[in-house]
């Protein structure tokens, strides 16, 4: 069973992978990681840990994409703030979540929550740093 929502899980992410426009790939990852988030909160819940863990890397994927996307697209993330921005924001949105779901796992399942929360962390602090800094004069 875990390994057929794994695949469900992949294939989904695999046609955002597919998709031409940046922007769009970008949106899109981040709206799957919100869903995969959903997913893990619901599943811990219910008491199925391999299906939260499947839904947290869905998670951690969805938000590599989204910021390897912006990257890809080659905008100055300066000029260009609307997309990166929007990245921000909704990463932001999901290191809150994350925290909260850290805080209510038992002990012993928070090291994989705060692995997905720190690498989502990083990606955070990437997307805010591209819009904040300013250009380096030669």
């Amino acid at each position: 069973m875990v390994w057929v929502l794994a695949l469900l899980l992949f294939v989904d992410l695999e046609s955002i992978r597919n998709e031409p426009n940046v922007e769009r790939r970008s949106e899109l990852a981040l709206q799957n990681a919100e869903t995969s988030m959903d997913t893990a909160r619901d599943a811990y819940r219910a008491g199925d840990a391999a299906k939260t863990e499947t839904a947290l890397k869905e998670l951690g994927a969805s938000v590599d994409l989204s910021y390897d996307s912006l990257v890809e697209g080659g905008k100055d993330p300066r000029k260009h703030p609307k997309y990166f921005k929007s990245a921000e924001l909704r990463t932001r949105g999901l290191l809150r979540r994350l925290e909260d779901m850290r805080r209510a796992v038992a002990t012993e399942d928070r090291e994989f929550v705060e692995k997905v929360r720190d690498s989502v962390s990083d990606i955070h602090d990437k997307l805010l740093n591209g819009i904040m800094t300013k250009r380096k004069k030669n």
